[in-house]
């Protein structure tokens, strides 16, 4: 057999995937080269998303133990490293339990479904030049369409779950995922319309100035929204052990519960992967012909420490206060960017719809200026006003212990 790839095809950009194909079509059928190629390609993408949430896993408690003046985990192997391998060891001997009411059918496909979505947003994220599994001409719909599998899923797990309190923890995430995503769309539309396109590749090579610096109200909203999908602190009231135990997964243990923590932490490790490719300008960096992979990486760990900062500063809102601050300032803010943008674009494209980097340079500046006064007025408008009050021991609280009330 002798398989041959046009560079031109929809996988031919993928010099790895077209390598793969060719080397197959030596000794299979060229149908069958193109299933083993694109198997192998998918089982890279899946292990990355896997050793990804172990590795974020690690990270984020090392680095909250930091934040928090203790020492995260350190017995298992030096600095701890090994501590993911002992906890999915763990969660794998552990008992798989399913409630008798369940049902059991979509009880077990959530977990697989959470975790899949990621695996297939992978698919179109470019790691350096021409290293995507696939250059889709709406790489960025593709990805927010196939994210909002996640909070599908999460649903689907708190109804088959037939408990109430994991109804509660999914009916939230629900609800957030309709607040949050406007503001989400919105902001990334400013993105698309400077760079012209919704393929990745082309949001990437349109950097010449980082969108960060572009679009800063953008980056704000964006990080904030998928912060919210993510059910990451602050905004993680769908598992708020407080008032609703775990959740949504609440009656999930063994390796259903290890998939649902591999799909949380690896949503985060794949939002980052967006967030440097759409505002930190992707594999861009010097000698990026042969560093740009070492770019991308360091880009995305830029990200995902931003989540874990996030975390570690701010304590978990009310359900009225998160879907305030979506409503009452994210979507403001999102509608503000983009008819600025929307301005800019239009007075300043050239005749041949190409923006240069001085305009570029032009919008950061004026972009910057529109973000710090948006902030500034509709934070103010949103703010809440909370009274603390010293209340004295009364029945019912513990004697010689005040109280604070919170109005």
């Amino acid at each position: 057999m002798n398989c041959q790839l046009s560079p031109d095809s929809l996988l031919g950009g993928n010099a790895l995937y077209r390598l793969l194909y060719e080397g197959a079509g030596t000794a299979l059928p060229c149908w069958l080269s193109y299933l083993v190629a694109g198997g192998i390609i998918m089982a890279i993408l899946a292990n990355g998303v896997l050793v990804g949430s172990a590795a974020i896993t690690w990270a984020e408690r090392r680095l909250l133990g930091r934040f928090q003046n203790r020492l995260g985990p350190n017995r298992w192997g030096p600095f701890g490293l090994l501590q993911p391998i002992a906890d999915i060891a763990k969660l794998i001997t552990k008992e798989d339990l399913t409630p008798a009411g369940a049902d059991r059918v979509l009880f077990t496909v959530a977990p697989v479904l959470m975790l899949l979505s990621l695996i297939l947003m992978t698919a179109v994220i470019p790691f350096a030049a021409h290293t995507a599994l696939v250059n889709l001409n709406v790489g960025v719909l593709y990805f927010l369409a196939v994210g909002s599998m996640t909070t599908v899923a999460i649903f689907m797990a708190g109804w088959a779950s037939d408990n109430r309190y994991a109804m509660f923890g999914a009916a939230r995430a629900v609800a957030m995922l309709i607040s949050y995503e406007v503001p989400v769309v919105l902001s990334l539309l400013g993105v698309v319309m400077i760079a012209g396109s919704m393929s990745l590749f082309d949001v990437v090579t349109a950097q010449r100035v980082p969108f960060l610096l572009v679009q800063p109200l953008a980056f704000l909203v964006f990080l904030a929204g998928m912060s919210a999908e993510l059910n990451r602190s602050p905004f993680d009231v769908s598992e708020a052990e407080s008032e609703i135990i775990a959740g949504y997964h609440t009656e999930y243990s063994g390796i259903k519960f290890a998939l649902i923590q591999a799909a949380e932490f690896g949503g985060a490790v794949v939002v980052s992967t967006l967030i440097a490719t759409l505002f930190f300008a992707g594999w861009s960096g010097p000698l990026a012909g042969y560093l740009g992979w070492f770019w991308f990486l360091l880009k995305t760990g830029v990200a995902v420490f931003l989540f874990i900062w996030i975390r570690a500063t701010y304590p978990r809102l009310r359900l009225d206060q998160i879907m305030a601050f979506s409503w009452k300032f994210l979507l403001p803010l999102s509608l503000i960017n983009l008819v600025a943008v929307t301005l800019e674009v239009f007075f300043l494209k050239d005749a041949n719809n190409v923006l240069s980097v001085a305009d570029l340079w032009t919008m950061a500046g004026i972009n910057t200026l529109v973000a710090v006064a948006a902030i500034g007025i509709f934070g103010q408008l949103i703010k809440d006003k909370v009274t603390v009050t010293q209340v004295r021991s009364t029945v019912g609280v513990v004697p010689g212990v005040s109280t604070v009330e919170v109005r």
